[in-house]
């Protein structure tokens, strides 16, 4: 059973099939600046030329997010957000394109694994990334996610080992998410040198679509990450900057990033 999988899969084939560099994968916070307002953010990135979409369930303590990503979480937590009604917001967003689930592992495990699975199964949701979870303690995660037909997919990252790199390759699923730096989300100046060499190594140990992520922030930034080897390229912090800026001047947080994300989407064609 692999809808999930598949259907993730189906995603890259068409990016590559219509000639462009790169999947578009925009990241935004569910239940930021309110549910409705994240539904919208994420309808306005696929309006703009998104391929899938990362949508993270905040957290009180997300060890792998930056300010920016960290902020949001906390705004959309303080407004009374909460686990189920995100994943109400990817349930609508999944009727457009993929959508991918980032979910710290304590929230998961408070639910129950196999019933987290389940209900993103029924949402349609496409795919779970779970930041903090080990290789050795994803057993039970891969299984309930195989069970469901949702795609579990990995992290990587330039300092991962190659024997532990292989390890994680050869049990991602949708695709491999390859972190571009060492530290949590942001955003940075340029794409390093070294960006091409994560991306052979992480190509080399995986059959699946490499995407990569974290720092990646302008234009030129998506379209350097494609001309390295990123088959998918994810961009969070700046859009969900351009949310909370928008939010704080009084305008349309959906229609910012849209419109930033417009922008990433012509780097990436050809």
């Amino acid at each position: 059973m692999n809808a999930g999988h598949d259907r993730i899969g189906a995603a890259f084939a068409a990016v590559a099939a219509d000639g462009r560099r790169a999947a578009l994968m925009p990241y935004l916070m569910g239940g930021f600046p309110d549910p409705a307002g994240s539904l919208a953010i994420g309808t306005a990135c696929v309006n703009a030329g998104a391929d899938l979409l990362e949508v993270g369930v905040p957290y009180s303590d997300p060890l792998a997010d930056g300010p920016v990503i960290h902020d949001a979480g906390a705004h959309a937590l303080a407004a009374g957000a909460t686990t189920t009604a995100v994943l109400d917001v990817m349930a609508a967003l999944s009727e457009l394109v993929p959508v991918v689930c980032m979910c710290y592992a304590n929230l998961i495990y408070a639910r129950g694994v196999e019933r987290f699975a389940a209900d993103l199964a029924a949402r349609g949701v496409a795919g779970l990334i779970v930041p903090d979870l080990p290789l050795e303690e994803g057993e039970a995660f891969l299984a309930a996610c195989e069970a469901e037909g949702v795609a579990l997919v990995p992290l990587v990252a330039p300092t991962t080992p190659d024997e532990r790199l292989h390890l994680i390759g050869a049990r991602a699923r949708g695709f491999l998410y390859t972190v571009s730096v060492t530290g949590t989300t942001g955003e940075r100046t340029g794409m390093g040198e070294s960006i091409s060499a994560v991306l052979a190594r992480a190509h080399a140990a995986t059959d699946v679509p490499v995407a990569l992520g974290f720092g990646i922030s302008t234009a030129a930034d998506a379209a350097a990450a494609a001309e390295c080897g990123a088959d998918g390229v994810i961009v969070g912090s700046r859009l969900v900057r351009a949310a909370a800026e928008a939010a704080a001047a009084g305008g349309d947080p959906a229609a910012a990033v849209g419109e930033a994300v417009a922008g990433l989407s012509a780097a990436l064609s050809r």
